[in-house]
């Protein structure tokens, strides 16, 4: 019984609320609807505003106009210019390269140095090889040949007796 007069309660409650949301949804419904639109303040756009409009528009586009022309012609003075120094000419002859670089500072003995060290490479270093190899070998008994080897060319990136070594070792002398 208890559960019955519950569940009536629950009904009666849900159709209370029911009935209050529908006179709420009246009510803002009837509220909207009554409100007549605002009469509109803006008055009738007429030739000759829109005349008058544009050219205001145009006086000021020529306006801007002139005054871009003007900062485009703005001249700005600097102060001292400073010289050139790439494109001077030096009296005693110009030098194009390293070679003439070293002809004109007078060093006639590195300009004379060899023109293609690595046609010479390949017999230089069979020579370094056969010098330095016995060497190495007592150095290092263990090592294989490539291992060697590796040791070997390492030295010879180094070495004085490489043609391309020798160039560099006469420029810095």
């Amino acid at each position: 019984m208890q559960r019955k007069e519950d569940d009536e309660k629950k009904r009666e409650e849900a159709l209370r609320r029911k009935e209050e949301n529908r006179k709420m949804a009246e009510e803002e419904m009837s509220s909207l609807g009554n409100k007549k639109p605002a009469a509109s303040s803006a008055q009738k756009v007429t030739r000759a505003h829109i005349h008058i409009r544009k050219e205001d528009e145009e006086r000021i586009m020529r306006e801007l106009e002139e005054k871009r022309k003007q900062e485009a012609q703005k001249i700005e003075v600097a102060g001292e210019l400073e010289e050139n120094f790439n494109k001077l000419e030096i009296e005693e002859g110009g030098a194009r390269n390293v070679d003439e670089a070293l002809r004109v500072l007078g060093d006639e003995k590195a300009v004379e140095e060899d023109k293609h060290p690595e046609k010479r490479m390949r017999a230089a270093y069979l020579a370094f090889e056969e010098k330095r190899m016995a060497e190495l070998k007592i150095k290092h008994p263990t090592f294989r040949l490539s291992q060697l080897k590796q040791v070997l060319k390492k030295e010879w990136q180094k070495s004085p007796e490489n043609p391309l070594n020798a160039r560099i070792l006469a420029l810095s002398k």
